[in-house]
């Protein structure tokens, strides 16, 4: 499991929707990831160039050119309506470290849960006094992780076999637990393949029809990504 992940936004943070402020390779990463699983995205940035390379990327899009770190421009442009604000932003730190305040602490904002990007020890801990609710250092491949983590909170960890095939770990969402893996038909309801299941770290292998799912369990399920997102959450 990776302990970069535990944060995770509330589920009513999540109804809202998320603004990605700062469309670098992170901020676009986790732009598309968000996309691909559904979510409503408001992509914002300062630089017009940046705004249209990511609306050549995803069409659909709504993205806006604004000067983050004007309270009455990121109102303007919505992102004071969304439930879960990444700041994305490296450089300048400052910009970033407003932002972020500015996202958190602003009158009238609906945000309850801010994702700060860090590029130092010392931005992390300033982003932090300002209230950010969690701080990553990012790769691009955090980005995607990161997307795909905020529209899934129950999920642990992910293995792609190919573009269309994986294998998840997840929390065992609410609605299954108390029930048999003979009741809950996986493989019939939501045709995916339990390959593990119990509590973390004393997994059973293949486990037999009439296992019981308990609180504190994980399932390792494969399948297509399409139909293994479509499990419900915890």
């Amino acid at each position: 499991m990776n302990e970069w992940w535990r944060w995770l936004p509330r589920k009513d943070a999540d109804s809202l929707g998320f603004a990605v402020v700062g469309i670098g390779r992170f901020g676009t990463a986790v732009c598309r990831e968000l996309i691909r699983n559904g979510a409503d995205v408001l992509a914002v940035d300062s630089s017009e160039r940046a705004i249209e390379e990511l609306r050549q990327l995803e069409p659909s899009i709504e993205a806006r050119v604004v000067d983050s770190t004007d309270e009455e421009s990121m109102k303007e442009a919505g992102v004071f309506e969304m439930g879960t604000v990444v700041v994305g932003i490296s450089k300048p730190i400052e910009a970033s470290i407003t932002t972020t305040l500015i996202a958190k602490d602003s009158e009238g904002s609906r945000v309850s849960h801010v994702i700060a990007r860090a590029t130092s020890d010392l931005h992390e801990r300033m982003l932090t006094r300002v209230g950010a609710d969690r701080v990553v250092f990012p790769s691009r491949m955090q980005g995607e992780r990161l997307g795909l983590e905020l529209v899934r909170p129950n999920l642990i960890e992910r293995l792609e076999l190919d573009d269309r095939t994986g294998i998840d770990e997840i929390k065992v969402p609410e609605v299954f637990i108390g029930r048999s893996l003979r009741d809950l038909n996986l493989r019939k309801n939501y045709l995916v393949n339990v390959l593990a299941a119990g509590p973390s770290g004393h997994l059973i292998i293949n486990p037999p029809a009439k296992y019981i799912l308990n609180q504190d369990h994980v399932l390792v399920v494969m399948g297509l990504m399409e139909d293994l997102q479509k499990l419900p959450q915890v």
